[in-house]
C-alpha cells in the first residue's frame, strides 16, 4: 500500500467523455452483461464494466493508460447486451479518440495502425477495399518489412492467392455511389 501512486481523479472527465460520446453513461448501474458477453476480456487489463465505472468516478489517467479500450473490438456486443441502452462500444472508441490527442502512448500500436487503415480506405472509397487496406496496415505498423526481413510474407502471399481464387478477395475495389456522404460523416469525426 505505501508504494502505491495516489489516486487523481478528474471531476470534468465524466461529462467530457459524454459530451463526445453523446450518450448517457451515467445510466449504468454495473450489472455486468457487458462484460460477461464480451468476447476479448480475456486480453483485458480491466473489463468494459470497470472502465465505464472508472470515468463515472473520473480516473482519466487509469482509463486513458489502459490496455482495454484498444483491445475493444467494435463488436457492440456490450452495447446491445445493456439493458440501459449504454452505448459502451461508443465509449470505447470516444477513449481512444481522446487518448491519442492527448498523446497517450499506445499500448497496442499494430491495433491502431490496423484502424488507420481501415478508416483511410473508406475515407478514400467509401468501403473498404481488403486488398489495399492490409498493404497499408502492413506499411503503418511495420509488418511488411519484418515479414519481408524474416521471409514470411510468403504466407501472406499464398493466403491471398487463395482468398483471390475462391472469390473472396477482388483484384479492383468496387466503388459506391454516396462516397461525398461518406467523406463527410469521417470528416467530422477526426
Amino acid at each position: 500500500m505505501e508504494n502505491q501512486a495516489p489516486i487523481t481523479l478528474d471531476p470534468a472527465f465524466p461529462k467530457e467523455v459524454q459530451g463526445l460520446a453523446k450518450l448517457n453513461f451515467t445510466a449504468c448501474y454495473q450489472c455486468k452483461k457487458c462484460t460477461n458477453g464480451c468476447p476479448v476480456t480475456f486480453a483485458m487489463d480491466l473489463y468494459p464494466d470497470q472502465v465505464i465505472r472508472l470515468v463515472i468516478l473520473g480516473q482519466r489517467e487509469k482509463v486513458l493508460n489502459c490496455d482495454t479500450i484498444w483491445i475493444c473490438a467494435s463488436c457492440a456486443t456490450c452495447t446491445t447486451r445493456c439493458p440501459n441502452e449504454v452505448d459502451i462500444a461508443a465509449t470505447m472508441d470516444t477513449l481512444k479518440e481522446m487518448a491519442i490527442k492527448e498523446g497517450v502512448k499506445i499500448p497496442q500500436p499494430r491495433t491502431y495502425a490496423f484502424h488507420k487503415a481501415f478508416l483511410d480506405d473508406i475515407k478514400r472509397r467509401g468501403r473498404v477495399f481488403e486488398g489495399r487496406m492490409m498493404f497499408d496496415y502492413m506499411l503503418k505498423s511495420g509488418e511488411l518489412w519484418r515479414k519481408l526481413n524474416n521471409f514470411s510474407i510468403w504466407e501472406d502471399v499464398s493466403l491471398g492467392r487463395n482468398m483471390r481464387k475462391r472469390g473472396r478477395m477482388p483484384v479492383f475495389p468496387k466503388g459506391i455511389k454516396a462516397k461525398k456522404e461518406i467523406k463527410e460523416i469521417l470528416s467530422q469525426k477526426t
